[in-house]
């Protein structure tokens, strides 16, 4: 018996590094741009501080997630970031996780569990 089958509800696909609120805007953002975004872009879209948003993307990118590109436009310097391949995947399973976890809360709360979208995420 694996611990998923003895402890249905412990949802060990929740990566704690994603999970954070910065972190998953972060990476959704990223996820919605695939050739990736500049940093006053994602700085905008997140609502973060400059020191918040360059944190977090380092622990982003210490786990492999988020590739940052530093270079110059002109004379100015340009930070571009976007999810690597292993990023994305990982981000589509933790999504994965969490659809499993709103449709568990449904069926509990004993409502019928939202459709599936076409990637099997939660449709809204």
């Amino acid at each position: 018996m694996s611990k998923t089958d003895s402890a249905p509800f412990s949802y060990e696909g929740l990566d704690r590094v994603i999970h954070e609120k910065a972190r998953l805007g972060l990476l959704t953002s990223l996820m919605a741009h695939p050739k990736g975004l500049a940093f006053a872009d994602l700085k905008q879209l997140c609502g973060l501080t400059d020191g918040n948003l360059s944190r977090h993307l380092a622990v982003l990118q210490e786990a492999g997630l988020v590739e940052v590109t530093k270079g110059y436009e002109g004379n100015r310097p340009h930070t571009t970031c976007r999810l690597t391949k292993a990023g994305r995947r990982r981000f589509l399973d933790y999504l994965a996780v969490l659809e499993r976890l709103v449709r568990d809360a449904a069926k509990a709360a004993g409502r019928e569990a939202p459709p599936l979208g076409r990637l099997g995420i939660i449709s809204t």
